[in-house]
């Protein structure tokens, strides 16, 4: 089968691969979706991720299809066993249950969390923790390439719960990739009222079309606070980071109101720090908090807003590329990724 394979920084290519045999409890899914993600272009630019994929590997994490291959799998949480044929998404990662922070419901958390790769390809094997635990079935009706969104989308999930939105507050989302739009998306479904900070004009429409009542071009990035405030003229009830910078986690505490809250949603690059006023943290009673991941529940719960139709591929996906040409489309996106997110097409 075709499938890219990362050997390193920024050296990803499109190869024949062998497909693998199964082995007990696992399954193979024939790959009908595939997205790219920003996790996926920060793992290009480094060559590695430490915990989720060491080269040389098959490449990419955001999929569903239908299950081609089984041996003996089947799902823990239905108790049903996988067929061929089955419509399916499957999570990039599944917990162990047994650990500390799985017994605490904090699965997020797994000491032994496992990692899937392979999304780029025509055929992807799925470990069989995953096919038992965080393999989920689709509707009829339910579209592949909306389905390939639930990944991402549990993450926020997990995101909204840990800042315990409600409808009628005011919410500022920083950042306006597709991690911040799906915020923008979940918070406007809920009944807030939602601003949004970014850059890219196609990305602050997108967000405007999802529902932000304000969206604020931040320009280069600097002077998010300044810009927000001339722009808004409120603090907000929650703020959330999704951009992954430390100057956009010190800005976020300066944009939201006494006794508000402060998700850290985006992950700063291994290493860096922030420097926080203490005197207004502690003095405004500010709740800060950082989203990691997601969980069982949450991937289910992401799959149910797709399939209620609360978010859907249309307001994300902006692009179109074969597979033949990703190693083209990444070091495209490396020079400045125009595209909310692209959908591969693993069979061209």
């Amino acid at each position: 089968m075709k499938a890219a394979v990362l050997y390193g920084k920024e050296d990803v290519r499109v190869e024949d691969v062998p497909s693998a045999k199964l082995k007990r409890g696992e399954v193979r899914v024939h790959i009908e979706a595939a997205l790219t993600c920003g996790t996926d272009l920060k793992v290009f630019k480094r060559g590695y991720h430490a915990k989720m994929i060491v080269p040389p590997a098959v490449f990419g994490h955001e999929l569903s299809g239908v299950v081609s291959e089984v041996s003996g799998a089947k799902c823990t949480v239905t108790g049903e066993l996988w067929h061929v044929g089955d419509r399916v998404v499957v999570a990039n990662s599944a917990p162990c249950g047994e650990c500390f922070h799985c017994r605490a419901k904090q699965e997020n958390l797994c000491e032994d969390l496992i990692f899937l790769n392979g999304a780029y390809a025509e055929s992807i094997v799925v470990p069989a923790r995953i096919a038992a635990k965080n393999m989920v079935r689709l509707k009829t009706k339910t579209a592949f390439h909306d389905a390939a969104l639930v990944e991402p989308l549990a993450c926020v999930v997990q995101g909204v719960e840990d800042s315990r939105l409600v409808r009628g507050q005011k919410i500022l989302v920083i950042g306006a990739g597709p991690i911040g739009l799906m915020f923008v998306a979940l918070a406007k479904h809920l009944g807030c009222d939602v601003t949004v900070a970014g850059r890219q004009k196609v990305r602050l429409q997108a967000a405007e079309k999802l529902g932000a009542s304000k969206v604020v071009d931040v320009g280069n990035g600097r002077g998010v606070v300044m810009n927000v405030r001339e722009a808004s003229k409120k603090l907000f009830d929650v703020v959330i980071e999704a951009v992954g910078k430390p100057e956009t986690w010190e800005a976020a505490v300066q944009l939201v109101r006494k006794g508000g809250t402060v998700n850290f949603f985006g992950g700063c690059p291994s290493g860096t720090t922030v420097t926080l006023d203490t005197t207004l943290i502690h003095y405004s009673n500010l709740t800060m908090l950082a989203s990691f991941h997601h969980t069982p529940r949450t991937i289910r719960r992401a799959l149910e807003f797709i399939e209620a139709g609360v978010v859907h591929q249309a307001d994300f996906v902006s692009g179109h590329w074969p597979l033949t040409r990703l190693p083209d489309l990444f070091r495209q996106m490396t020079l400045g990724n125009q595209a909310v997110k692209t959908l591969i097409h693993v069979r061209q």
